[in-house]
């Protein structure tokens, strides 16, 4: 595996890496340049200062070299390997580059509506590449999104001190925050109680969104499936830390340990709830 490629993939996401770990080879390979294109893709909007000229560079090449696969770009060359392999649709791939571009020039969301359509392009076509490098039959497709889009979610529920604090944006819909009495989510500013029915109230689309996304799994091979669901589980611990103590999102990072991630592992392969 090509050293820069793990970097990438290892520093952008413990979740997604340490899950990742446990797929077959081959499929591990491909999982891993497929992510660093994608944490790539990501890291030229969350820079600071941002990087529109590079995100633009970046879909150039991916684009104009579609058909070719080749460009003067490793990560690039990287992923279009794959996506030619996986027979990847260039519309999916046009669309998480779409909501990369959102995020330099949308700060916040007003209604779910909003926030979905950034899903679709960041998360759930994410969701729809991963169910071609697994080679899952089209009938487990509005699963693979639903699983994209609940872990986009929780990731946006976990992040919003982040989010609002070093990148300025609000992915929460503003049309959920007044449901429950709330003008901001700014620490410190918001009524306590309010805060926390608004935190249940996501959690629980983001449950309705994971149920659906769990009834794709057994369209999974075995050997495939325990690494997916290894990163659900990660995913279902963050979600319930958060619903216990909602507070805890402005208190420190919501992050599996290792040690967590073993126990997880160890659940998967036993097949336990």
């Amino acid at each position: 595996m090509d050293q820069e490629v793990e970097e990438i993939f290892s520093e952008g996401s413990t979740s997604y890496y340490y899950s990742s770990l446990f797929f077959p080879r081959d499929v591990r390979e491909d999982v891993f340049k497929f992510y660093a294109y994608v944490r790539t893709a990501d890291d030229f909007v969350d820079e600071d200062p941002q990087d529109a000229e590079g995100l633009e560079e970046f879909r150039r090449k991916t684009v104009e070299n579609w058909e070719s696969g080749e460009s003067d770009d490793k990560i690039v060359n990287f992923f279009l390997e794959v996506a030619r392999k996986q027979d990847f649709k260039q519309e999916w791939v046009e669309a998480f580059l779409d909501s990369m571009a959102m995020d330099l020039e949308k700060d916040d969301y007003e209604t779910m509506d909003e926030t979905l359509d950034y899903i679709y392009g960041s998360a759930e076509v994410i969701g729809l590449m991963m169910a071609k490098i697994l080679n899952l039959d089209e009938e487990s497709y509005e699963s693979a999104k639903m699983l994209g889009r609940s872990m986009q979610f929780c990731n946006f529920l976990r992040d919003i001190k982040e989010d609002q604090e070093d990148l300025g944006r609000r992915y929460m819909p503003k049309e959920e925050m007044e449901k429950h009495g709330l003008e901001t989510l700014e620490e410190g500013e918001f009524d306590p109680e309010n805060f926390r029915n608004f935190m249940h109230a996501q959690l629980e689309k983001y449950e309705e969104w994971q149920r659906e996304a769990e009834k794709g799994f057994k369209y999974i091979p075995y050997r495939t499936r325990v690494p997916v669901i290894l990163s659900s589980r990660l995913y279902r611990w963050t979600a319930n830390r958060i619903r216990e103590s909602p507070e805890v999102v402005f208190e420190k990072e919501v992050r599996p340990s290792k040690l967590r991630i073993s126990v997880e592992l160890f659940k998967s392969l036993l097949g336990r709830k």
